[in-house]
C-alpha cells in the first residue's frame, strides 16, 4: 500500500490595467491596487506597503515617464507558492531610466526626489527593465511573510 501526500497547488493571481499617464491615473492605480490586493490573501501590512509602492510608481510613470497619447500599465502579480508580491508599472519612456541620486536622497528643501526613496524602503527589492520598442519597467518586489524572529536565543 503505498501512500500519497496531498499537494499543495500553487496559486498565482495576476492584475493588470491601462492607465491614462496623468495625476488621475496614478491616483486610480493606487485605489485599484489597494481594492485588488484586499480581495487576495495578503496581510494589510503587506497592502499598506504596496499600496504606497504603486502610488510612487504610479505618479513616476505619469510624471516622468509621460509620453502624449500613451498610457502606462499596472500589474500586481501574486505568487502565494513563492510568498511574493510583485508590482511593475511600464510606460513609455525607456530612455528614461529611474536612479537614486548618489547621495542616496534630494536636499532637505527640494519639493520632489523622494519617491525611489520611498519604493527602496519598502520594497524588498526592485529594479528596472526595458520594455521594447521603446518603454521600460519599473518593478518592486514584496514578501508576504516577515521571518520570524526568535528571541529566546537573539537570532532572526
Amino acid at each position: 500500500m503505498s501512500a500519497t501526500t496531498p499537494q499543495l497547488t500553487a496559486t498565482v493571481h495576476t492584475f493588470s490595467q491601462l492607465l491614462s499617464s496623468t495625476r488621475r491615473g496614478a491616483r486610480l492605480a493606487r485605489l485599484l491596487a489597494a481594492e485588488q490586493l484586499r480581495a487576495w490573501p495578503v496581510l494589510p501590512g503587506v497592502t499598506e506597503r504596496a499600496e504606497q509602492i504603486v502610488a510612487e510608481l504610479a505618479a513616476n510613470a505619469a510624471l516622468h515617464g509621460r509620453v502624449q497619447s500613451r498610457d502606462f500599465r499596472l500589474t500586481l502579480a501574486l505568487d502565494t507558492a513563492a510568498g511574493l508580491l510583485r508590482i511593475a508599472v511600464t510606460d513609455a519612456r525607456g530612455e528614461s531610466l529611474p536612479s537614486l541620486p548618489p547621495d542616496r536622497g534630494p536636499s532637505p528643501d527640494a519639493e520632489s526626489g523622494r519617491g525611489l526613496l520611498l519604493v527602496t524602503a519598502l520594497a524588498d527589492r526592485w529594479g528596472v527593465e526595458p520594455y521594447p520598442p521603446g518603454g521600460k519597467t519599473v518593478w518592486a518586489e514584496v514578501r508576504l511573510r516577515v521571518p520570524c524572529t526568535d528571541t529566546s536565543s537573539g537570532q532572526v
